[in-house]
């Protein structure tokens, strides 16, 4: 099928706006590939002290060089449930690693903080920027020279695209993501939803709210809903960066088990092709990013993705901005319904057809680049297949070719909107994000008065003290990048919800996150220039009319002077305690939310 014209137009416009980076980016890899820099390079005592814990059989076999030696680059820990899993996999990996002629070495570990830990914490003002320390950190553990091939454990909000960024600029190798997988079901996400609602009205004790999140986040594996993890794995699978249908196999399975095996022998294979083709710097290309928007349009992923794929983009040396991301949601259609944009989760998506049925349909349609490089060689097609176990052997087969239930997932002949699930908006208060996959169509268009507040604090105060039953647009100002590390404003969500439940026209427009969890409230998010930068976001006065349409894409405040206003200050000086003033420097060095709120790209 031949690819829709306004994809082949977007797609030639990024390859174009990136000519000259991309090129110098490839140039730079196909060096550090010819120059084989590796431990072919390393002097005696450069290798003794890499191997002097191994086993005397490792040693040999990297002393001689004559087979592969795979760079583990983990993000365990046992506080992240998602991250649990990875607890046993280094020895596995080696195990795995013998047994089909290489050896495996931990090249290094990574930070990975929860936000869902962290919400509403001051510790969420370090969540952003802990991408770009995990890209460091995945770079420091690579530049030991060890490595032909790199196996990036991660699942969580910034740990895969830190390691993604980080692994890009080791271009020159083999790399390959291995999931944990979701944690089985617990209660029912409508139930946790309503339970949260419930203690925001005074209605349970704290025992009760705590039961019902406990009751949900249950075990170790991701968490279920469709937030930024879960995003992550949808986006390791459509770049071809991991496993077909690996993305959402419970952890302590069989099948787990036997496609971890299966990505170390992957991996073996890649390296003993000695093709640039199927290099990371190769496999990630202008097509590859396009993919990867058009997953996330179609599935209704995370937001913070808008931030975190411009990043991931800039680090191969592509350019893809807001625009690109709007105009692929014109044509791209929403297929998917899964909690916050729907009841399921996603073990009820995977059940349902998964990945598979998402990029089969995708690419019968033309609304997807199959001709692209992956782990498993060249095209996508391999992607709509799936892993059955046969004699306790990985056996691939034909995935869905129907939707086992349409009220999750949908082909493209029969979506749930002819749109994607987000929405770029701009006008005089600046450019900003919507994300419209879980708002339902009445609540697209919002014009209210502002009411200004500085913290979740202040509004959940006036939320509690019934100050809010009227129709408004909260603004959020200085909650930007280079303010505070644009925390999410996950805390708004219930009480905003209430609200548009008692029938108040209500909208929130922040230059601050709300992530894969935003709700059913329209949220206008990421806005550009933040209030730091001096951006309109900041000179709002409570009681300006607003409007947000996100049916024509505009975010204005109709009293025009706002504009001349002279622009309001907040003292960020005053970000200190658990460690936020060891981040000031990287605070004033950050780029915009549109540039990839990074402060190393």
């Amino acid at each position: 099928m031949k690819i829709h014209s306004e994809i082949d137009r977007i797609t030639n416009r990024i390859i174009a706006r990136s000519a000259t980076t991309r090129a110098s980016y490839l140039k730079q890899m196909k060096q550090q590939f010819d120059q084989d820099t590796t431990r072919s390079g390393l002097h005696c005592g450069n290798l003794a002290h890499a191997f002097a814990g191994c086993s005397p059989s490792d040693k040999s076999a990297i002393s001689e060089g004559k087979i592969p030696n795979l760079g583990i680059i983990t993000a365990y820990n046992d506080m992240l449930s998602a991250h649990k899993t990875f607890e046993h996999y280094p020895p596995m990996i080696r195990e795995f690693a013998e047994k089909h002629g290489a050896v495996a070495q931990v090249a290094g570990a990574v930070p990975a903080m929860c936000d869902g830990v962290t919400q509403g914490q001051v510790g969420m003002e370090l969540s952003l920027y802990s991408r770009d320390v995990i890209a460091l950190s995945a770079t420091i553990g690579l530049s030991h020279n060890m490595f032909e091939g790199v196996i990036n454990l991660g699942i969580c909000d910034k740990i895969v695209p830190g390691l993604l960024i980080g692994n890009l600029k080791f271009g020159d190798l083999y790399s390959i993501f291995m999931p944990g997988g979701p944690m089985e079901s617990g209660i029912s996400n409508e139930e946790k939803a309503q339970i949260r609602r419930d203690f925001a009205e005074g209605k349970i004790d704290r025992a009760t709210l705590l039961k019902g999140e406990s009751d949900s986040y249950h075990s170790p594996g991701t968490c279920t809903f469709y937030g930024t993890a879960n995003s992550n794995q949808m986006l390791m699978e459509i770049m071809g960066l991991q496993l077909p249908g690996s993305s959402f196999v419970n952890p302590g399975t069989e099948l787990r088990t036997l496609l971890n095996e299966e990505a170390v022998k992957t991996l073996v294979e890649m390296i003993a092709s000695k093709s640039f083709d199927r290099t990371l710097a190769a496999i990630v290309s202008e097509k590859t990013m396009v993919n990867a928007v058009i997953g996330l349009l179609a599935t209704g992923g995370s937001t913070n993705h808008t931030i975190h794929l411009i990043a991931i983009a800039k680090a191969a040396g592509i350019s893809i901005d807001w625009t690109d991301f709007s105009e692929l949601s014109e044509v791209i259609p929403l297929l998917t319904r899964v909690y916050p944009n729907g009841a399921a989760d996603v073990n009820h998506f995977h059940a349902s057809g998964g990945m598979g049925f998402v990029m089969r349909t995708l690419i019968e349609n033309g609304l997807l680049h199959e001709d692209v490089s992956t782990i498993l060689g060249h095209g996508l097609k391999r992607y709509t297949q799936e892993p059955k176990i046969k004699d306790h052997q990985i056996e691939w087969t034909e995935g869905a070719t129907i939707s086992l239930n349409d009220s999750i997932l949908r082909p493209v002949s029969n979506p749930f909107s002819p749109q994607g699930g987000l929405t770029m908006l701009k006008g005089n208060i600046g450019r900003a994000v919507i994300k419209t996959s879980a708002v339902d169509a009445d609540h697209y268009i919002i014009e209210a008065p502002a009411i200004v507040f500085d913290e979740q604090e202040d509004f959940l105060s006036a939320f509690k003290r019934d100050e809010l039953n009227k129709d408004f647009i909260a603004v959020l100002p200085f909650q930007g990048p280079k303010q505070n590390g644009m925390p999410e404003l996950h805390q708004l969500t219930p009480s905003l919800t209430i609200l548009q439940k008692r029938g108040y026209r209500v909208a929130l427009i922040t230059d601050g996150r709300m992530s894969g969890a935003s709700g059913k409230v329209p949220a206008a998010i990421h806005v550009t220039p933040e209030a730091r930068d001096g951006g309109t976001i900041g000179k709002i006065k409570t009681g300006d009319l607003l409007i947000l349409d996100a049916e024509n894409g505009v975010l204005n405040c109709l009293d025009e002077s706002v504009c001349t206003r002279d622009p309001n200050n907040k003292d960020n000086s005053i970000n200190i305690g658990t460690g936020r003033e060891l981040f000031s420097a990287l605070r004033q060095a950050i780029s915009s939310s549109e540039e990839g709120a990074s402060f190393i790209l």
